[in-house]
């Protein structure tokens, strides 16, 4: 069994005052209203300020640029993706073995991007800070760990780079729209991988 505790959950935010809190929840809801009626393009920092009726130095403060409040939309989303293959049941859940969640969470992955994909297009970060974005970082912990407890003298690390590369979001969207692959294909090339992996390893 995979020990996932030792994964951070995304989210957690330093204890703020009841105002702050409050602040914080009136933003995010106009900025969700903002995207359901207009899209995650009509999401700016002046745009959230005007829909809550304060200032843009508040929302800057609160979340500091346009990609953080973006981010922070995604923050819910995320945190039950997150729960789900860091303690939920099987096949994403600790209680599977290694192999059942690693090919299980590709798809899922994927598909939670894809029930998000106009906020996460709109969220991707600039080159810099791409793999500095907690939600990453969090994945690709994941992903190393489930091919260290497969492959033992792997390169892990390089690994699960290389096989969450194959469900970027960015990427599968191009696939999605300008090839006209479907995400059933996407995900059977996920599976296809990880079988080849795991038989040139043990042959």
């Amino acid at each position: 069994m995979i020990d996932s505790t030792a994964l951070p959950l995304l989210g957690a935010e330093p204890t703020l005052r009841a105002d702050a809190v409050r602040n914080r929840a009136r933003l995010l809801e106009a900025a969700a209203r903002l995207a359901a009626e207009h899209g995650a393009a009509a999401i700016t920092m002046e745009t959230v300020a005007a829909a809550a009726g304060v200032g843009k130095g508040t929302v800057s403060r609160r979340f500091g640029d346009r990609n953080g409040l973006l981010r922070a939309l995604l923050d819910h989303a995320e945190i039950q993706l997150q729960k789900a293959f860091l303690s939920g049941p099987p096949p994403l859940g600790p209680d599977a073995d290694a192999a059942t969640r690693l090919r299980a969470f590709g798809p899922a992955l994927l598909r939670h991007e894809r029930a998000h994909l106009d906020l996460y297009l709109a969220a991707e970060p600039t080159p810099d800070r791409r793999y500095q974005v907690p939600a990453k970082r969090v994945h690709h912990t994941h992903v190393a760990a489930l091919v260290r407890a497969l492959l033992p003298d792997a390169d892990a690390e390089l690994l699960a780079h290389t096989l969450l590369s194959s469900v970027d979001v960015v990427l599968v969207d191009h696939l999605v729209r300008n090839h006209g692959m479907t995400l059933e294909r996407v995900e059977a090339g996920w599976h296809d991988l990880l079988d080849r992996l795991l038989v040139v390893e043990r042959s």
